[in-house]
């Protein structure tokens, strides 16, 4: 069982270098190697964790934190023309090259893209796999989106965060505001100036989901806005779950 009182001061200090918050960094290169974070992130589809948030899983593991990204389905019904095995092969493999871009761990849940489900056996499904993780912070949609399997991913999500033992920090990411996510009013940001190309080279790696519309369905402009609301180059926006006493915080007391 993890010592909440210390995990909870460390998980607030480390994550403050992301950009969460205005504390000493942990992305100096001297990591405390008996101290890295487990870092998860929950998407929908192949492609939706890098545009949503991997200028912020880069910046974690680029400092040597653990990150893993668990896709919900293999983007099955993503490729006109292609069957669902077909497609599935061709996301699976864009993922995993983009995972290694970023420096994560790809993890496919297999629930089928357009026909997500949410129900107990999938909570639990998702509560093995958070369990087999270990995370201290978790990443997943905004449940307020247009896309369903996005809003599935969110809860299920929520669901875990509620019923798990060892209790983590949930922070929703956005996609494509205002066509997708929507009413997101962010409580937290991640500077990601230094790991924006990177995230850019991870997004073009689904090269089946024409990476330059997803550019301009609005990620170009809201790292921008965001960055300006920072007042940095370029940053991604979080809301932060709170409530239940469950996530242990970012921000100070």
């Amino acid at each position: 069982m993890k010592n909440l009182s210390s995990r909870r001061g460390f998980v607030k200090n480390a994550a403050a270098g992301i950009g969460l918050l205005a504390m000493p960094s942990v992305l100096s290169g001297k990591t405390d190697q008996a101290k890295l974070l487990k870092i998860v992130c929950v998407g929908g589809h192949p492609d939706d964790p890098e545009s949503g948030c991997g200028g912020t899983l880069a910046k974690f593991a680029n400092a040597g934190h653990g990150v893993t990204i668990i896709y919900l389905t293999r983007g099955e019904a993503g490729i006109p023309g292609k069957s669902h095995t077909e497609a599935a092969d061709i996301r699976s493999r864009e993922s995993i090259e983009a995972c290694k871009i970023l420096r994560t761990k790809p993890v496919f849940a297999g629930q089928i893209d357009g026909d997500t489900i949410m129900n107990n056996d999938w909570v639990h499904t998702l509560q093995g796999i958070l369990n087999e993780e270990k995370p201290d912070i978790v990443f997943t949609h905004w449940p307020v989106d247009s896309h369903k399997d996005h809003q599935i991913a969110s809860l299920l999500t929520i669901q875990c965060w509620i019923r798990a033992k060892d209790k983590f920090d949930l922070y929703f990411f956005e996609v494509c505001t205002g066509e997708q996510t929507m009413i997101f009013k962010p409580t937290d940001y991640a500077d990601i100036s230094e790991t924006q190309e990177q995230k850019r080279k991870a997004v073009y790696c689904h090269v089946s989901q024409d990476p330059p519309g997803i550019y301009q369905c609005g990620h170009a402009a809201m790292e921008e806005f965001r960055g300006r609301e920072l007042g940095v180059k370029a940053a991604e926006a979080f809301v932060r779950m709170t409530g239940m006493n469950n996530g242990t915080g970012l921000h100070p007391e």
